[in-house]
């Protein structure tokens, strides 16, 4: 038998519905409000189903145990360190569950506003990919149990504003983490190999043939992590290299070149130009901070 709540050591916060109708009228919580949180240790039997879905935006964090989740026809098995998104207002049917070996332990918060929608979106999370791998399950935890402790005070206005900013920052930190290559895929070591070579050139057929992808393939990878090909996100690292030696070290402008390996002055401050608007000497005299 499914169950929804009654766990034990379990904490759960709902906001009263009529406060929450309120929140969606004021400027800030119209944009995002928290209207349910809690944390379920090892939920035996937890389960939902919903046939036309839910107005809120659900977001679990499973950090032990395991679990699953149906949504877009599909079944997907939810283990440790992995986030599920469920995107509010869709009037699609979804459920979830605890598995029965092995219950998970979740954290979780519902959301809605005008917002959303757009950091759902910018997660990545749709039909067919619910799941996001988590790079950084304390910090994300960290976060709810602040959501949740700062609703066990009180549902006022000002708290419904203060969770507001806790959640919109939970949810960026979930498309970020989407957006980052897990460990050991072709992607991360790809990365990890042009980070390593900031000073020399790579082509992309080598860097294919180390990371043992087509280069077709890892094109495609890079375009969707990054919004461009491997050669730019190349240039991109030098050129982060390129204002760190600037903004602390008194290398001059050819040496920094060289450093991040392109030995033309002329060319390096081209590029370093195109890419930031001002020439390196310029970007260096300009005072920071």
């Amino acid at each position: 038998m499914e169950r929804a709540t009654g766990f034990p050591n379990q904490r759960l916060v709902v906001v009263p519905r009529p406060l929450v109708r309120e929140a969606l009228e004021r400027p800030i919580t119209r944009r995002l409000v928290v209207t349910d949180a809690g944390v379920f240790p090892a939920a035996e039997e937890h389960g939902r189903y919903r046939p036309q879905g839910a107005e809120e935006t659900i977001v679990i964090l499973c950090v032990a145990g395991a679990g699953w989740v149906e949504s877009g026809g599909a079944r997907y098995d939810v283990g440790k360190a992995t986030a599920v998104v469920l995107p509010g207002n869709t009037g699609e049917a979804h459920a979830y569950g605890a598995s029965a070996e092995d219950p998970w332990t979740i954290w979780w918060c519902h959301v809605r506003g005008s917002d959303a929608a757009e950091l759902v979106e910018e997660s990545g999370v749709r039909a067919g990919r619910p799941l996001i791998p988590l790079v950084a399950v304390d910090r994300l935890t960290a976060m709810m149990d602040e959501i949740i402790t700062a609703l066990e005070q009180d549902q006022s206005p000002a708290r419904l504003v203060a969770t507001a900013g806790m959640a919109w920052k939970l949810l960026a930190t979930l498309a970020v983490d989407r957006r980052l290559p897990e460990q050991g895929t072709p992607l991360q070591q790809a990365m990890k190999f042009l980070e390593d070579r900031v000073d020399g050139a790579i082509r992309l057929p080598d860097l294919a043939r180390v990371v043992g992808v087509s280069p077709s393939h890892l094109s495609k990878l890079f375009r969707e992590a990054t919004g461009g090909g491997v050669l730019a996100h190349h240039t991109a690292l030098k050129m982060a290299r390129a204002r760190l030696l600037l903004d602390t070290t008194d290398l001059t402008i050819a040496e920094v070149g060289r450093e991040i390996g392109l030995a033309d002055q002329f060319y390096f401050s081209r590029q370093f130009r195109r890419l930031h608007g001002v020439s390196p000497s310029a970007y260096r005299a300009d005072r920071k901070g």
